[in-house]
């Protein structure tokens, strides 16, 4: 039976169009089928054996089959709207040269429906977006209840990885802290990390402040309140390696201490793209609240190798939170991180992204510990791929857990 047509008996047109509102859904589902997945697979290439010496695997295309079944018999007879992936993948045997490719099914991967939904079980599930602090720099203040002064103090939220976060005490100490561990005074952060202004001024104290004092004295200008010189003479390091030992202490206490395991950590922590990761949106983030150029930003932005920490971001945090320390008060302007300009919304594309993450750096554990065991006239990229941690991980998403929801009837 036709519907009747709707008559409408309002005066003024309907002057905006309504927009389609599952629109973002979709869109973000289109994105995590075209470009989510060729960036989760290019984050885990190549996968090697345990001694790099041996094997070599290479995650290549992807595509996506057509469903088994239509919308209207998963919804009858209680099953999941899937489609099959399968990827090409390319193995290559170093001591040989030999280099096999096959095609490898990855297990079947719970499809969107054109209304923004899931099926699964027969039942219809909407994964609903998420409204998350966006990753970036924020300078917080905090007023001293002694002396009056507005304290300020910056955190640098990664998409994934660990949290720095630097204060200001009364004292005009500058602190730091990873990952929410014990504080370190900030010049010892610098000298760990082996700036090129650093380079060479071991065991010589004087060089190391006169090379601060060049990097920040521009604006650490008030000669009432001198931050880097009250940080470096809390600062008990000498060496770079004092430094890295220093900083390994502080994150890593009871662990025994020796200058590559802390080389190697910081490197972990702040430099390897896997543990530490800006985003795009992050390292736009990042740039426009540190006063980069409009036109350097947008390069820097598509280019996937600038999302890590940077050295410069870091002394350009320090020098913007000195001059916030220094600035009278009325352009003393903390962020309000609560503030929806800096808050950003997650939808089902980069929540099915995270959640895959998960399970493939699970499953590389898994290969990396079958190719060894594998004979080299023998083995195909097939056999050492085990795909029940990514079909699990993309069970989680779309079955039971926080994220889905029972799509709601319609009212009448």
């Amino acid at each position: 039976m036709k519907a009747a047509p709707r008559k409408n008996y309002g005066r003024i047109p309907n002057l905006v169009e309504l927009k389609d509102l599952i629109a973002t859904q979709i869109e973000s589902f289109v994105w995590f089928k075209s470009e989510g997945l060729r960036e989760l697979f290019d984050e885990i290439n190549p996968i090697t054996d345990y001694t790099g010496k041996n094997f070599e695997l290479r995650f290549l295309d992807y595509e996506f089959g057509p469903p088994k079944f239509s919308e209207e018999e998963c919804r009858n007879r209680d099953m999941t709207y899937a489609a099959p992936l399968r990827i090409k993948t390319r193995l290559t045997v170093k001591e040989t040269g030999e280099i096999k490719e096959s095609d490898v099914y990855m297990g079947d991967f719970a499809i969107m429906t054109e209304e923004g939904t899931f099926i699964v079980n027969g039942t219809e599930r909407v994964v609903v977006s998420q409204l998350v602090r966006s990753p970036g720099v924020y300078f917080t203040a905090t007023e001293d209840p002694v002396s009056g002064r507005r304290l300020f103090g910056a955190k640098l939220i990664p998409n994934r990885g660990a949290w720095l976060e630097i204060e200001t005490s009364a004292k005009d100490l500058l602190t730091v802290k990873i990952d929410r561990k014990r504080k370190v005074p900030v010049t010892v952060l610098l000298k760990a990390l082996e700036l090129a202004q650093l380079k060479g001024k071991d065991n010589d104290r004087d060089a190391q402040r006169v090379a601060l004092a060049q990097l920040f004295g521009d604006v650490d200008d008030n000669p009432e309140h001198k931050y880097i010189d009250a940080t470096f003479e809390k600062d008990a390091t000498v060496t770079t390696n004092d430094a890295l030992i220093e900083l390994y202490k502080r994150i890593r206490p009871g662990d025994p201490a020796t200058v590559d395991n802390a080389r190697n950590l910081l490197q972990s922590l702040f430099f390897n793209p896997r543990r530490f990761d800006l985003g795009r949106v992050g390292r736009y983030k990042v740039d426009k609240r540190l006063g980069r150029p409009a036109e350097d930003i947008q390069e820097r932005v598509r280019n996937s190798e600038l999302r890590i920490m940077e050295k410069g971001d870091l002394i350009a945090i320090i020098r913007k939170l000195i001059e916030l320390n220094n600035a009278p008060r009325e352009k003393q302007i903390a962020d309000d991180i609560d503030h929806l300009g800096n808050r950003r919304v997650r939808a089902v594309g980069e929540l099915l992204q995270n959640q895959l993450r998960m399970g493939l750096i699970r499953m590389e554990r898994i290969i990396q510990e079958r190719l060894p065991i594998s004979a080299p006239p023998t083995v195909t990229a097939a056999p050492p791929i085990n795909a029940r941690p990514v079909v699990g991980a993309t069970q989680d998403v779309a079955g039971p857990t926080p994220l889905p929801h029972f799509r709601h009837p319609a009212t009448p």
